[in-house]
């Protein structure tokens, strides 16, 4: 009998299991709510910071305006291990991104019309540049 017993609690945790996995991952992978796909940006700049967190790490960016003013853009990218593997952290061969440095960064606005953004490359000082996101399904 305890046998079961214990292939039903199996399944009910497979069950459950399965929809969390269902309900979070659209959640979390919906880049195309929150970024408009089809708005393509592109800014240069100076970097003011970067926060290297998981899941998303964000890249603060002054953008200097055509009237003199100036704009503070966020740019939403990739997991700390990733940025890692491209070079943007600072312990890497390449030095990393750091305030101060001079970059162009593309992607895609966000959708609230905030200064925010979804990052797609960074052109580096050096004038490398480095794909953060490939998974543009209008291939902008």
């Amino acid at each position: 009998m305890m046998k079961h017993h214990n292939d039903g609690l199996f399944c009910a945790l497979v069950v459950c299991g399965l929809l969390v996995s269902a309900v979070s991952m659209p959640a979390h992978h919906a880049v195309a709510a929150q970024y408009d796909l089809d708005k393509p940006i592109e800014f240069s700049g100076t970097v003011v910071r970067m926060e290297f967190v998981n899941p998303h790490s964000m890249l603060h960016l002054e953008v200097t305006n055509p009237d003199g003013t100036k704009t503070i853009w966020m740019f939403q990218t990739g997991a700390i291990g990733t940025l890692r593997r491209l070079g943007l952290v600072r312990s890497s061969a390449d030095g990393g991104l750091k305030p101060g440095d001079h970059v162009t960064a593309s992607g895609f606005a966000a959708r609230s019309g905030n200064p925010m953004g979804m990052l797609k490359e960074l052109r580096m000082p050096t004038g490398r540049v480095i794909t953060t996101w490939s998974g543009d399904p209008n291939n902008n």
